[in-house]
């Protein structure tokens, strides 16, 4: 598929899911919580599980990007809420690692069991890998991350709109996998343009759960390595199942076939650390404690902290795909700073937009009463990974502001054509956050 094509796909995909005020009143998304599938996989028993130790830093790393952080209970039901958000707390993202040359862990390709905080070792390794599929004449002694979408959890609730929260997700995920890669000082490389398609059948997914990326960090080997000897058995990711026609062809049509860069060649390549200038301890602990704010108080952030703030969402993506996200945001609470909307912290529209912000993200409070509301934006080639990129960027908003004790939340729910037209700008809306005290 040629850039223009995939360009072109990925718009039509984008444009089939919008909010309008019109399709909002129409169809108000209520769902019987009682029928909600579950949001854990897990192997069968008899596979072997190794349970993760907090003294072991490896293990404290893998555990740091997925832990369940928090229980809510309500009267009849409760929710495990986890070191990445995820919209309607519905976690259709799983994680898989592939472990190499590592002390004291056998070779293998492991699924990361978050109810039991374990590995599950599905897959034992010889002269095979992972690296066949995403890593051509490579081999990597270290870690090999996937992050995977089990995508009925969401779209059980929000239908043909959860491919777009679904990689959203998977951005977030990839936002925690650089999280825990930074407390513990380990460079990392993001993988989007690779044989998903090979990959999803060999690992047994069926058409039930979906490679979105990659996550490598480790030392990079010239050397082959055969794809596996043997397909990994299916086992559902959740207890029952419903097909969307439409969701998983936007999957399929949004995976680039001609990468437009070469993957990981080069061993310094694979050792990007983004200068995030924080304490490893206070943003381990901003990792374990973030959440997603549900109010704020209409007070003041200071111009320093949001300096803080939008220096952290400067710092480079560690990966060789290009996609851009062009950053709009409304200052609403900002210690010595002006209201208005701004783009890439340039003022273009003076003014108090703090109702206009809350009608575009469809009457939410969140949008009127923060300090600043956000808008990512692309013109993209590649809409998979550049939804991605706005959910990994998303993933650092949350960590930045919670590292400086303010409050943060994402809003997947927005008017896309009149957010477009109040912004003024061609570019699609691909995600909405608010900050604020």
């Amino acid at each position: 598929m040629t850039i223009l094509q995939l360009e072109t796909v990925g718009k039509k995909f984008h444009d089939a899911t919008k909010h309008s005020p019109l399709s909002v009143m129409l169809d108000p998304n209520y769902v019987d919580s009682s029928t909600q599938p579950t949001a854990f996989k897990s192997y069968p028993h008899f596979y072997r599980r190794f349970p993760l130790d907090q003294n072991n830093p490896l293990h404290k790393l893998i555990y740091l990007t997925s832990a369940i952080t928090f229980e809510k209970k309500y009267k009849y039901e409760s929710y495990h809420l986890r070191v990445n958000p995820s919209a309607g707390a519905l976690y259709p993202t799983e994680i898989y690692v592939q472990i190499r040359g590592v002390k004291g862990i056998i070779d293998g390709i492991y699924h990361l069991e978050v109810a039991t905080n374990s590995l599950t070792l599905i897959y034992e390794l010889i002269d095979d890998g992972l690296e066949s599929y995403i890593l051509p004449n490579s081999l990597v002694k270290g870690f090999i991350f996937l992050v995977s979408c089990a995508y009925y959890r969401s779209s059980w609730k929000y239908k043909n709109r959860s491919l777009r929260y679904c990689f959203l997700d998977s951005g977030h995920h990839i936002g925690a996998i650089e999280a825990a890669a930074y407390v513990y000082q380990k460079g990392i490389q993001v993988l989007f343009d690779f044989d998903k398609i090979s990959l999803n059948n060999d690992l047994g997914f069926e058409n039930k759960e979906f490679i979105t990326a990659g996550v490598v960090f480790g030392e990079i080997k010239s050397k082959t390595v055969r794809k596996l000897r043997s397909q990994i058995p299916f086992v559902s990711p959740t207890d029952y199942f419903e097909a969307n026609l439409f969701i998983e062809a936007g999957y399929r049509n949004t995976i680039s076939t001609n990468p437009k860069t070469d993957p990981i060649l080069n061993p310094e390549i694979a050792s990007v650390n983004p200068l995030f200038n924080c304490q490893s301890q206070d943003f381990s602990e901003a990792i374990l404690t973030r959440r997603s704010a549900r109010c704020f108080k209409s007070k003041s952030i200071t111009q320093t902290e949001w300096q803080q703030i939008w220096h952290f969402l400067q710092q480079p993506l560690p990966t060789a795909s290009k996609e851009k996200i062009e950053i709009y945001f409304i200052i609403n609470f900002v210690e010595d700073t002006e209201s208005g909307l701004y783009r890439e912290n340039q003022l273009i529209k003076r003014g108090d937009f703090r109702e206009r912000a809350k009608y575009l993200c469809v009457n939410q409070a969140l949008a009127r009463d923060s300090a600043i509301t956000l808008f990512l934006t692309s013109t993209y080639t590649n809409y998979q990974t550049a939804m991605q990129y706005a959910g990994w960027i998303g993933q650092r908003l949350y960590l930045i502001s919670n590292y400086l004790g303010i409050g943060c939340s994402g809003i997947g729910a927005y008017h896309d054509d009149v957010t477009q037209e109040f912004l003024g700008t061609n570019n699609d809306i691909l995600y909405a956050m608010a900050i604020g005290r």
